[in-house]
């Protein structure tokens, strides 16, 4: 009989006794399990049989319920990981972890970003299971350790490197005589003048290679590591070996290939060093955002503005921005007026006037006025720092297609050591019995040539370069996956207002008189939506008072309904006034003109009587059309999905170009719409604003969210547009078209690379050290290719 385990999971969703009362009660229907549920702590207790019941069962029976399971998310700097089949490996035995429901490892940034349940294990479990596995893992540090970090790791490859070639280098003229029959000094062929140059590099500069491929080995695992270890050590070893024999007889010629075994680690050195210096520029995006933000803030303490280091911050403190300075962080203006440059936050190139309430995003430029502002957010919570994460996030994420590489690596050193020694055996037996030298040389190329190095950089390098170059151009995509679909787009809907249009509208027309403009003003005061901004502006233009509203109620697609004085207050459709008994099919007209010219009419009504019409317009974006040009000549489907009425919305699909208009769809709707398009067998990606349509970006295959300085709606979609420029739409697309043939080209060299390289050196025409320089190159090229991307055209 199996031991019995206990576990505790967080359950989220309980709202009352009769949902954990529920939960518990189909968990303990479960063969083996016993379980109690506590709504005040949002836990269940679980006793459960192994052999019965999977974490997977109880977790999966917990969510077809409607709850979730309470998980929490880590990353980790994990250090030691020298290819792919490292990364592959500690992601294989996370994912096997109990309590671990996703882990993915990057090599390229090395990092782990593990989802777990903190009922069952804790950071402290994750890490020593890493360290368990043979590498070192630790909290993510902050960008500039982690980067003072790499710094010095890089200052010691290069102290090694240069010692490493200095002392190879007369080894190097020893090949001179092997190849060319060149003469050389007599002391530099000297076995144990040999020796003594290629111990210290074997076992001193090398011994980092030792120390990796016995980690890796003791956790069951082999790597690149076990490879350069295998050919390095059996070419020092066979050359000690021939050395002594020159002990006992004086004459005797050793056979020697310490320079092989040298020039091989000088070499892996070398290539690892460029590696490390070009995968430093794949994150020169993050670096360059960081130095957006300012350093010190101006604060108001104690009545005295003094000069505070930007972390030391605190929410709601006021500072002092003066012209040409930095916006410190997140806030809202307490005195004064300016414009701001926002143009690095939004890509809105025009400064944008800033009077009191108004809001102001951290890093954006204070151009022409001194002001005091009221900070709102600090540290993560900040537009920057949001922008900055998400380009992490996506960075650390993994493509799909990686997904195969991950598969071959993991098996790949295993299966490389298996053909070196079958090289060995059939040269030894067949092509030169009983000819040790022969063997061990292509044996040894074999190990060399086959380094997985390139095929664990294919992927993640690409990603880490196309969404540092996006973040760039102000789009921030949400993961490595969302970047890789989007390039399979056929079909763009797009949202009308504040997507296609400004989402500023003003009035135009108003025919009423001054007490139902008050009535309607102060109604729609109360409601969140742009036509209403733009109503209480117009009143307010008019010096017409607001009034205190005793109700209110918004009607999605329709308008709105409210009480104000004793009187109710109705504005919006023509379905909004028939359903209310309202007689208004005499003002057809009048409404369809107005609808002609792209405007948007509502209807007023006071105690059910008709009152007045009001007429606002919301201009198109400048470039709204361009847009929509570019992505119709890339042959990609675009539609307008549109709460607004049937003529207006054909008005403005008719300015840009759109020809598909689906109009007057309520937003619950919306959701529905992106479905049917999506049966069409059609790849659909939804651009809304990310809050009102947030269930149709989730729907459609890539949510596209047109994101403001302040509201970057990075939940809401995968892919965001910072400053609502939407030529940015096909250039996202263009990049993703670029990013995957780039992922591409790497993978296909980087299998070629392997593919062509093994059976060369299995037959023996690839010298080892010319393996050596052959692997080192495939990794820099493939990280070469890969920042290609920096200066694609998009």
């Amino acid at each position: 009989m199996s031991k019995e385990k206990q576990i505790t999971v967080g359950v989220t969703g309980m709202t009352c006794a009769a949902c954990s009362s529920r939960v518990e009660k189909v968990l303990n229907k479960m063969d083996g399990v016993n379980a109690q549920v506590n709504l005040t702590t949002e836990k269940a207790n679980i006793h459960y049989d192994p052999e019965t019941s999977s974490i997977e069962d109880i977790t999966n029976k917990i969510e077809k319920l409607g709850y979730g399971v309470h998980v929490e998310k880590v990353e980790l700097d994990v250090y030691g990981m020298t290819c792919a089949a490292c990364s592959s490996r500690i992601e294989k035995v996370l994912n096997k972890q109990e309590g671990v429901q996703q882990a993915s490892v990057n090599l390229a940034n090395e990092t782990a970003t593990v989802e777990y349940n903190p009922g069952m294990l804790d950071q402290t479990a994750i890490i020593e299971k890493i360290g368990k596995l043979g590498y070192d893992a630790k909290e993510k540090a902050n960008k500039e350790e982690k980067q003072t970090q790499k710094e010095k790791e890089v200052k010691t490859m290069q102290a090694k490197l240069i010692i490493s070639a200095i002392l190879s280098i007369p080894l190097l003229m020893t090949m001179l005589d092997h190849l060319f029959g060149i003469a050389i000094p007599e002391t530099l062929m000297n076995p144990w003048f040999q020796f003594l140059l290629t111990t210290p590099i074997q076992f001193i500069i090398g011994w980092q290679f030792y120390v990796g491929a016995y980690k890796s080995l003791r956790s069951g695992g082999a790597n690149m590591d076990v490879l350069v270890v295998l050919g390095t050590s059996a070419a020092y070893f066979y050359s000690l070996f021939e050395a002594i024999r020159t002990i006992g007889d004086p004459s005797y010629t050793p056979h020697l290939y310490f320079e092989t075994s040298a020039i091989l680690i000088t070499l892996i050195l070398f290539g690892k060093y460029l590696e490390t210096n070009a995968k430093s520029r794949t994150t020169e995006a993050i670096s360059k955002l960081l130095q957006l933000q300012a350093k010190e803030a101006r604060v108001l303490r104690d009545g005295q503005a003094v000069m505070v280091p930007i972390q030391d911050v605190k929410e709601g403190e006021h500072v002092i921005v003066k012209p040409g300075e930095k916006i410190p962080l997140d806030g809202i203006v307490v005195k004064g007026k300016t414009y701001v440059d926002e143009s690095m936050i939004t890509g809105e190139s025009i400064p944008i006037k800033k009077e009191i309430q108004a809001p102001v995003i951290g890093a954006t430029i204070n151009k022409n006025g001194t002001v005091e502002m009221e900070v709102t957010k600090v540290g993560k919570d900040t537009a920057l720092a949001s922008i900055i994460q998400a380009v992490e996030d996506a960075q650390g994420s993994k493509a799909p297609i990686q997904r195969l590489a991950d598969v071959i690596s993991g098996y790949f050193v295993p299966i490389v050591v298996g053909i070196a020694i079958l090289t060995f055996i059939i040269w030894f037996t067949l092509v030169t019995p009983g000819e040790f030298e022969p063997a061990l040389v292509a044996s040894i190329a074999v190990l060399v040539i086959a380094c997985p190095c390139a095929l664990g950089l294919a992927t993640p390098t690409s990603i880490m370069v196309g969404t540092g170059r996006a973040a760039e151009s102000g789009i921030l995509f949400k993961g490595g996956e969302h970047l890789e679909r989007t390039h399979q787009i056929n079909t763009i809907i797009f949202d009308k207002t504040g997507t296609i249009t400004k989402g500023k509208p003003e009035v135009t027309d108003y025919t009423g008189n001054k007490s139902t403009l008050q009535l309607l003003a102060s109604a729609e005061n109360n409601s969140e939506h742009p036509l209403a901004e733009a109503i209480v502006a117009y009143a307010t233009e008019q010096d017409i008072e607001l009034m205190d509203v005793d109700d209110f109620q918004a009607i999605p697609g329709h308008g709105i309904e409210a009480t104000i004085d004793g009187k109710k207050v109705l504005a919006g459709t023509r379905g909004l006034m028939k359903k209310n008994d309202i007689h208004v099919a005499y003002l057809e007209k009048e409404m369809s003109s107005y609808e002609l010219e792209g405007k948007t009419s509502m209807l007023i009504a006071v105690d059910g009587r008709y009152k007045g019409m009001i007429a606002v317009a919301d201009t198109i974006k400048d470039t709204a059309k361009e847009a929509i040009t570019q992505l119709k000549a890339d042959g990609i489907d675009v539609m307008m999905l549109t709460g607004d009425n049937e003529r207006t919305a054909q008005t403005i699909a008719k300015q840009v170009g759109i020809d598909r208009v689906i109009a007057e769809v309520v937003p619950e709707e919306k959701t529905a719409h992106v479905k049917k398009i999506q049966e069409e067998g059609k790849k659909v990606a939804m651009v809304g604003d990310g809050i009102n349509d947030a269930p149709a970006l989730a729907t459609a295959d890539i949510g596209i969210a047109i994101g403001t300085g302040t509201e970057i709606a990075i939940e809401a979609a995968d892919v965001t547009i910072l400053g609502g420029e939407l030529l940015l739409i096909p250039r996202a697309i263009k990049l993703s078209h670029a990013t995957i043939k780039n992922i591409k080209q790497n993978l296909f060299w980087a299998f070629a690379y392997n593919s062509a390289g093994i059976p060369i050196a299995a037959l023996g025409l690839l010298a080892p050290w010319i393996a050596g320089a052959a692997m080192a190159f495939s990794s820099v090229s493939v990280v070469s290719n890969s920042l290609r991307l920096k200066r694609v055209k998009i």
